[in-house]
């Protein structure tokens, strides 16, 4: 395996929860083992996670996701609570530290914040830390409310924005699906998936679906606009499913595994 990449996964929120809203313990333990082989490996490993809203309405004992803007932002700093536990926890038990880092639209589209928080990532990594990455919904409305920030609105984007001020040489998007399809496959059953994608044009993005489960917010239009912002950046990305994460040994590798999206020719000079 090669060492030495950069990479930044970012787990959606269905897959660190089971379909009742609950954390799934299991998953979230096979995805942290699998982060810290891959950092123990040589390579610099950044997670972006989703899930706090989940969590924080299981861990408060609501039937369904709250509705109310300030009820969500309330669940979600619930949730960001056990979420860090759990990944501390997790990541402890393979002797490998984490650091949480809450970010809002404002912290990256401003020009010094932007460069602490280069500098910061750049201290983590370089102590072999893996920095956790939510955005900070108890301050910031861009996920919960989607469209009333210009820069974040979805961890998608949130992802993507990380990897490009990290110059990360890879983006992996844990995801409910396997990959771009060239119809949907929950209902087409001649679907065919897509291994590799070197440019997004009108036809790749018009297969871009609505969002995906209750869970989440993303669907493929937001990994689409991922996609966007890496490859012009010489940054490659895959999207996966993160049923199972150990895909991501092949994916670090360069197997075709998903869809991998190629960085241009121009972004990697």
């Amino acid at each position: 395996m090669d060492a030495g990449k950069r990479i930044v996964v970012k787990v959606g929120t269905s897959t660190l929860t089971h379909s009742s809203g609950a954390v799934d313990l299991r998953g979230m333990e096979r995805l942290v083992r699998v982060l810290a082989d891959l950092a123990g490996a040589g390579n610099e490993m950044i997670l972006v996670s989703s899930g706090a809203i989940a969590m924080g309405t299981a861990k408060l004992g609501l039937s369904e996701r709250p509705k109310e803007l300030r009820m969500k932002q309330a669940a979600s700093a619930v949730g960001q609570c056990q979420m860090m536990h759990l990944y501390d926890k997790l990541f402890s038990e393979y002797n490998r530290a984490t650091a949480q880092i809450l970010l809002t639209g404002d912290d990256v589209d401003d020009p010094e914040r932007a460069e602490h928080l280069k500098a910061t990532f750049s201290a983590l990594l370089q102590m072999g830390v893996v920095p956790v990455i939510t955005q900070n919904d108890s301050v910031s409305s861009a996920e919960i409310e989607t469209g009333q920030h210009k820069v974040l609105g979805d961890n998608d984007t949130l992802s993507a924005i990380v990897a490009r001020l990290c110059e990360a040489d890879l983006l992996v998007l844990l995801s409910d699906i396997d990959g771009l399809y060239n119809a949907d496959p929950r209902k087409d059953p001649d679907a065919r998936l897509l291994a590799r994608v070197e440019e997004l044009t009108p036809q790749i993005l018009e297969m871009a679906g609505g969002a995906g489960t209750w869970r989440g917010t993303g669907g493929m239009a937001t990994k689409l606009s991922a996609a966007a912002i890496v490859m012009g950046c010489g940054c490659d990305m895959v999207i996966t499913n993160g049923s199972r994460p150990e895909d991501l040994y092949d994916i670090v590798e360069g197997k075709e595994i998903g869809t991998r999206f190629i960085a241009s020719k121009e972004g990697r000079a």
